[in-house]
């Protein structure tokens, strides 16, 4: 039989960590709490919805424009420009199928055959797996959790050698909930315009972000427009991760070539549910503000029931719908614990390490993808198992 091609055998084995592991254990006669999966528990609001279903019973149902249709990158381009502070134009957007796609077209335009790119760890581990697919090099830079897995530019400098391409940059961070700060990405903003790179942007919990806090995108800063490839989704701020809907918006010359790898993919996005996304773009901002306030919810009490449980400690996520509690005070390693979890608990969260080296004595646990009340029955589970070590 001809080989496969390297690319696929020579690349790190694909891994869907704990979902794996639970799946099908749903259909036994045990109540599995899953907080390992990024799954908004929220419903895709309903005017978003029957926006989509009119535009699809009104004959939406043919060739879109390549990059999107016009009236959908007029509302992405409105967005851009208000709240992330990016100065682009409907011609700068093309629509994608979620943000998966958008990184993967991005990676397989920018990443030549032995280029590398600096991945922040810990790390969200389909980044890891679409660079090596492109042929590039992976290079891990820790970050540091006693400091709150802050962004520190030396340490990001000393992996910079003559063939680093790219930063890959998670703004809020999954895992961490980290919302980076002005003055963090501004030190990778003169990193990246010192050494001439490029930064990859993944921004899908952009609009997730708690106690009132701003989001910046590292592209609204000086320098930075042409040089950031920056990628957003409605998967979870609109609760709508079953769509597959996303957005990428990056200098001329960066977005020619990824139209070049999305033209030849997928050609564009299905055209009804593009509807969907207008309405979810210019539709009442308090159903956006009221799925938020409620994750914040989720997320105090989460976070306070993580606290009392002995060995475990919790700082409070400035973003995303992640918490991503220490549990080195246990004596368990990550695996063993999220393993045990399920087994002994049946709760499923995601092992720290998932996410790289310096995820290890941590755990990553998802308070957006369940009800305030099955999320007080996951916490009392996990105390009931702590407590018993």
């Amino acid at each position: 039989m001809p080989k496969l091609a390297r690319r696929i055998t020579e690349t790190s084995p694909k891994s869907y960590g704990m979902v794996a592991k639970a799946a099908g254990m749903d259909h036994t006669n045990r109540d599995i709490i899953h907080l390992e999966l990024g799954k908004p528990h929220h419903t895709t609001p309903v005017h978003i919805v029957e926006a989509t279903v009119t535009a699809l019973r009104n004959g939406a149902v043919h060739y879109s424009d390549l990059p999107g249709l016009p009236e959908f990158r007029a509302a992405i381009r409105d967005k851009l420009n208000s709240y992330n502070g990016i100065d682009a134009g409907m011609d700068d957007i093309i629509v994608t199928n979620g943000l998966t796609q958008a990184s993967f077209a991005a990676f397989m335009a920018l990443v030549d055959d032995g280029d590398e790119v600096i991945l922040l760890e810990p790390y969200y581990p389909q980044h890891l797996g679409k660079i090596e697919i492109a042929g590039g090099r992976p290079v891990i830079v820790a970050l540091d959790p006693k400091n709150y897995y802050a962004i520190d530019p030396k340490e990001i400098e000393k992996a910079i050698t003559p063939r680093t391409k790219a930063i890959v940059l998670v703004n809020p961070c999954n895992p961490t909930g980290r919302a980076y700060s002005r003055e963090e990405l501004a030190g990778v903003a003169e990193l990246a315009l010192r050494h001439d790179l490029y930064v990859i942007a993944d921004e899908v919990y952009d609009q997730i972000v708690f106690d009132g806090a701003s989001h910046v995108s590292i592209a609204s800063l000086p320098g930075m427009r042409d040089r950031t490839v920056s990628m957003y989704a409605f998967t979870k701020s609109f609760a709508m991760d079953g769509w597959r809907l996303g957005y990428v918006t990056a200098g001329p010359e960066v977005l020619g070539a990824i139209a070049k790898v999305v033209a030849t993919e997928v050609t564009h996005v299905n055209t009804f549910i593009q509807y969907g996304g207008i309405a979810a773009l210019t539709g009442p901002s308090e159903i956006l503000a009221d799925m938020v306030a409620d994750d914040q919810r989720k997320r105090d009490l989460v976070v306070e029931r993580l606290n009392q449980m002995p060995g475990v400690t919790c700082a409070l996520p400035q973003g995303t719908i992640y918490a991503f509690p220490n549990i080195s005070g246990t004596g368990l390693k990550s695996q063993d614990a999220a393993d045990r979890l399920l087994q002994e608990a049946d709760v499923v969260v995601e092992s720290g390490a998932f996410y790289g080296a310096a995820g290890e004595g941590y755990l990553r646990v998802c308070f957006g993808s369940e009800s305030y009340e099955r999320l007080e029955l996951a916490m009392d589970r996990m105390q009931a198992y702590f407590n018993g070590l």
